[in-house]
This record gives C-alpha cells, sequence and structure tokens, in this order.
C-alpha cells in the first residue's frame, strides 16, 4: 500500500505545484499501477467517440466525452453521466489525448463532489513531435500500457 501512497502523494505535489484544484496528475505508468493495485480505482476516457472509434481505447475505461464531436462543444451531460456510472467515493483517473481536456474534467468531477479525481499525464497520444504527429513523445500508447482499436 505504501507504493500507492506514493503514487498519490507525488500525483497530489505535481498538481499543486501547477495550482490545479483536482487530486492530482499521475503519468501512464502510475495509472496502470493504481488500475491493478489500488481498489476501487477507475479510469474515465473523455475523449470523442470518434477518437475512441479511429485512434483506440483503453481495455474497461468508462468513456464519457468531455466535448463532443464534430463541433467539440463541452458535454453538457458529463457530470451527469458521471454521476450515473462512477462512484463518488471512487478514485478516478481521467484520460484524454494529450492531458488538457482531462486536467478540466478531473476539475470538473471535484467542483462536483467526487471525492478523488486525477489527470493522466500526457493521455492517450502524448504531445506533437516537430512533424506534427502523435504518439511519438509520450502517451498512454507510447508507453505500450493495454490498448485496443475500435
Amino acid at each position: 500500500m505504501s507504493r500507492i501512497n506514493d503514487i498519490l502523494t507525488q500525483a497530489r505535489q505535481r498538481a499543486e505545484q501547477q495550482g490545479f484544484n483536482y487530486s492530482g496528475d499521475i503519468t501512464p505508468q502510475e495509472a496502470l499501477t493504481l488500475l491493478q493495485e489500488a481498489p476501487g480505482t477507475v479510469l474515465v476516457d473523455v475523449r470523442t467517440r470518434a477518437e475512441w472509434d479511429w485512434v483506440g481505447r483503453v481495455p474497461g475505461a468508462i468513456e464519457i466525452d468531455w466535448v463532443q464531436y464534430p463541433d467539440m462543444s463541452r458535454n453538457p451531460q458529463f457530470i451527469s453521466e458521471l454521476q450515473r456510472q462512477v462512484d463518488r467515493d471512487a478514485t478516478i483517473l481521467f484520460l484524454c489525448r494529450s492531458g488538457v481536456r482531462s486536467r478540466s474534467a478531473a476539475s470538473a468531477a471535484v467542483e462536483a463532489g467526487f471525492a478523488a479525481a486525477y489527470n493522466i499525464l500526457e493521455g492517450f497520444e502524448g504531445d506533437k513531435d516537430a512533424q506534427d504527429h502523435r504518439g511519438n513523445l509520450g502517451g498512454w500508447r507510447f508507453h505500450g500500457l493495454p490498448w485496443y482499436q475500435g
């Protein structure tokens, strides 16, 4: 359990250093450790349906889009969907493409009364490289973590 506590402490420190209000920032590898070893941990993938279908999915993830494709407008049902599908006391790990939408989702979850909402740094695909391609500079897939196509 000390490994889990260490991960959560580091995550909290990372978020506090950036001034974020959610529970913490975790690496993709730390997220997998929490999912495997910390009971009550869930992954909520906040990418769009198009991203899930065309880019890939994480096995066992709860999929609730933060913004809606194609207009990329904020999903007005996000919090109600989260409340319907996730226990308020769960440790929630939010994942998006690069770690930006998931930060907003984690913040909204904390504001809605969820106890533990974490952002997964790097997201599913990571940042763009010099050629404007994702998947080469970090992210869930880059680190070889579990995922599948469509």
